[in-house]
């Protein structure tokens, strides 16, 4: 299977939206992402399978920090390497932006996904008790230095 990532484009913002849906119980919406891509802080990038988008991850920069806002990868396509590949070429775009440290937060329960940022680097570096509001879940702070 060929994947390419490539910087998120206005011709993308349909496939986005529709992925958030099917990923997340409460998604952004396509108005939200319109916002992202106007945005000089904000840096996506989706990963393309043909003509298919499949996935996406996006940085806010904030000085010399980021703060990864999403990531998501359709069901049909998690656990081949997508979400990693997406992870490693942003932590290479935020070297090139003299990024000290990148910031995220994932859902308590979602262990998966903990292991593969533990993996690229990050570091378990607080909880924030009932952070997501659908299920009062607690949020887990990791941290790449």
């Amino acid at each position: 299977m060929d994947i390419e990532i490539i910087k998120f484009e206005d011709s993308h913002l349909d496939d986005i939206a529709d992925l958030e849906k099917q990923c997340f119980s409460i998604p952004w919406t396509k108005e939200m992402f319109e916002e992202e891509l106007k945005s000089r802080l904000a840096h996506y990038l989706v990963a393309i399978c043909g003509y298919k988008v499949i996935g996406y991850v996006g940085m806010w920069h904030i000085l010399d920090e980021g703060q990864i806002t999403n990531i998501a990868v359709l069901k049909d396509y998690r656990r081949m390497g997508i979400g990693e590949k997406l992870l490693a070429e942003l932590t290479a775009l935020a070297e090139k932006l003299e990024i000290k440290m990148i910031t995220l937060e994932v859902r308590e329960g979602n262990i998966g996904a903990q292991r593969l940022y533990e993996k690229l680097g990050f570091e378990v570096v607080g909880r924030r008790k009932n952070y997501y509001s659908d299920t009062n879940e607690a949020a887990i702070l990791m941290t790449k230095f």
